[in-house]
């Protein structure tokens, strides 16, 4: 029996694949995915022109990851030697459980959202599966970060203390978000509008819910009867978490999308007209669109008091309507008029530095200025 955590194989990789590169990045999303704030990071990196060799860990066939970029299955040989000998790594999860940082990696970890749920180290019953074994896995890749992103300062002080943090963090805004800035933004909605079947007078609610420790996928709500109780033409993508978006069951409903698989959540952000959610962190990302959000607490109670512990008082900390039914839903969803509401304070408080170029911030705090 092998030791836990080795991989078949991972001996014979020869000795020319362990040793670093000083001209690799190795960028990884959500174990597979081309996207988020690491995205960000290899967009900004190929837009200066770096001489930087860019291998990605995609899982499958990905028709937006470019052709100068070198892409590695996850968990895949190629995968354990790109890890061995990349010189930059740039995350916005954990490694492998396998991965040993060598002298002359660094490694940068963006995360991927301000907390609103207690994370790490801050929640007091864990009750994911293998909680145990996930935090101590955690505790060793933590100690392995150069370099963490965070979005306000808000972030900075409660990550720090949830991950047992005493590294550098670069308070910079969160690359991923630079997207809603970009001169290009409304061309770029346009074209995922359309790919998604939504044409100019469509109304797109963007419901993504945050996943629930304990449980598969839990909507909260029936999405079809939410989509009927709102007038034509609106129409509800329904976004899972990561973590258990394989779990979402298809809809046959006319005016639903499915659209948890779509890799980069920055598009359908763009896309939507009015955001949906809980304790998802979307909702500082969304904010910085200026459109209008609902939180749907349907289960607050439940969540704050007895599954994860919450940081924020919705109500008191946020300016955004809180509703607990779907009834409440409907109604809030019809009030709305297209117009935001005035939220400058939570803006400022949560999205200071979302002005387009975190990517650039974030590059030239961890390969250098000038790369």
């Amino acid at each position: 029996m092998r030791p836990p955590g080795r991989l078949p194989g991972l001996r014979r990789i020869p000795p020319r694949l362990r040793r670093v590169e000083s001209d690799v990045v190795l960028f990884d999303a959500w174990r597979g995915k081309y996207a988020d704030s690491p995205r960000a990071i290899s967009e900004e990196l190929t837009r200066r022109g770096s001489p930087l060799r860019q291998v990605w860990v995609v899982d499958g066939e990905d028709p937006l990851v470019p052709q100068h970029v070198e892409v590695v299955q996850p968990s895949s040989r190629a995968h354990l030697a790109a890890l061995g000998r990349a010189r930059y790594v740039v995350a916005n999860s954990g490694m492998p459980i396998h991965w040993r940082k060598k002298r002359g990696q660094r490694y940068l970890q963006t995360w991927h959202g301000t907390p609103v749920k207690k994370v790490a180290y801050d929640i007091a019953r864990p009750q994911m599966a293998d909680a145990k074994r996930y935090l101590r896995h955690f505790a060793r890749d933590v100690a392995s970060w150069d370099l963490l992103l965070s979005q306000n300062p808000f972030s900075t002080s409660t990550l720090k203390r949830a991950f047992r943090y005493d590294g550098p963090v670069l308070e910079s805004g969160y690359p991923r978000n630079d997207a809603f800035s970009d001169p290009g933004a409304a061309a770029t909605r346009d074209s995922v509008r359309r790919s998604l079947g939504l044409d100019a007078d469509s109304r797109a609610i963007l419901y993504a819910p945050t996943w629930r420790d304990d449980a598969l996928f839990e909507p909260g709500l029936d999405v079809g009867a939410l989509a009927d109780a709102l007038a034509e033409p609106t129409i509800v993508l329904l976004r899972a978490h990561n973590n258990v978006s394989r779990t979402v069951a298809a809809s046959a409903h006319p005016r639903v999308r499915d659209v948890s698989r779509v890799p980069d959540v920055r598009e359908l952000v763009l896309a939507a007209d009015v955001l949906v959610t809980d304790y998802s962190s979307m909702m500082f990302d969304f904010a910085v669109t200026g459109r209008p959000i609902v939180l749907f607490a349907y289960d607050l109670d439940r969540y704050r008091d007895d599954l994860r512990g919450m940081y924020l008082d919705l109500e008191a900390d946020t300016p955004l309507p809180v509703v607990r039914s779907a009834d409440e839903l409907v109604a809030t969803l019809g009030r709305l008029d297209g117009e935001a509401p005035r939220y400058d304070e939570f803006v400022a408080r949560f999205c200071p530095r979302e002005d387009g170029h975190a990517a650039a911030r974030a590059v030239d705090a961890f390969f250098g200025e000038g790369t």
